[in-house]
């Protein structure tokens, strides 16, 4: 029978050989974040599209293995902001500079310094005070090896601290190796979270998600940037999900042109985030959407607390 000091002995080892911290992702717009994000997490949690400002919030991905636990955080692509909505934004990423024990500044090869050279001083005292930090050059099937080179010469001359990664994360290419030295990096502790937990959103929030994402590419200018979604109803039966959800515009003329002509465009966005939210829950989904209009919503602070843009 073992006795108190070996079972603490034992359990002082095992706590010993656990690692567990907060891995967070940054950067500039369209650096290809929610892209690695997902390929790390090996889940489709972040929506992607080419379209900047895709990501709103701070979405965390938790991956866990018997000896290690990695909290991933995706966030908005740094911006100087033009209205509220964006200010919360970019709190999203500050905060990600606070809690991050492994700190990935995502780039790729058209980035510059001085995009946002305020956040990129930031990162750069952060690499300084000994946080690991992971300068990651993405989409590097997009340039050629002798650009590839200078651009691993310039950024190890900014951030002479940071580990370089050329990796492809649409691709697939040079994730594996980051994960693994990822996970070296990562301090000795027990978990965060419990070991069966994905995500810190609910379900809710990954229909919002869904739903926006089509909407993202289904239209073109200040539409998508003008519209937030609310699941209002989510009753899951046996073998179906039933979802009401409204999109909100800021404008009645926008919401004309999100219903369509006969409501043709509405009846797009809902079919096809209908069948990728099926894909998500592996469940039958009967989806209703409506529209209606919340005006100069990305402006009114209530309105984007109500909408989930606050870090408490």
């Amino acid at each position: 029978m073992m006795s108190n000091q070996q079972s603490a002995i034992s359990n002082q080892q095992c706590s010993q050989a656990h690692r567990s911290g907060f891995v967070n992702i940054v950067g500039n717009p369209n650096v290809g974040k929610s892209t690695l994000m997902n390929a790390l997490v090996g889940e489709r949690l972040s929506i992607i599209t080419s379209k900047a400002q895709t990501t709103r919030h701070r979405i965390m991905g938790i991956v866990n293995g018997e000896d290690f636990q990695m909290v991933y955080s995706d966030t908005p692509g740094v911006l100087s902001p033009n209205y509220r909505l964006q200010e919360k934004m970019l709190e999203f990423s500050r905060s990600a500079l606070v809690d991050a024990d492994v700190l990935l500044y995502v780039t790729e090869p058209q980035d510059t310094v001085d995009r946002n050279p305020e956040f990129l001083e930031k990162v750069k005292h952060m690499a300084a005070a000994g946080t690991r930090v992971f300068l990651i050059i993405n989409k590097i099937d997009l340039t050629t090896q002798e650009t590839l080179e200078s651009l691993v010469s310039f950024w190890h001359s900014q951030l002479p601290e940071a580990e370089i990664f050329p990796i492809s994360a649409q691709e697939r290419f040079g994730v594996a190796q980051l994960f693994d030295a990822i996970k070296e990096a990562l301090p000795v502790g027990p978990p965060f979270f419990p070991k069966d937990q994905l995500t810190d959103k609910s379900e809710r929030f990954f229909v919002n998600e869904i739903i926006r994402e089509k909407i993202l590419l289904n239209y073109d200018k200040e539409i998508p940037y003008s519209v937030e979604v609310e699941v209002e109803s989510f009753k899951e039966e046996d073998k179906l999900i039933r979802i009401e959800a409204v999109i909100y515009c800021e404008r009645d003329s926008q919401k004309g042109i999100i219903i369509g002509k006969a409501g043709s465009a509405l009846k797009r966005v809902g079919s096809q985030a209908r069948k990728d939210i099926e894909d998500f829950f592996q469940k039958q989904v009967f989806l209703q959407l409506f529209v209606k209009v919340d005006r100069d919503w990305r402006s009114n602070t209530g309105r984007l607390r109500h909408y989930g843009y606050d870090l408490t």
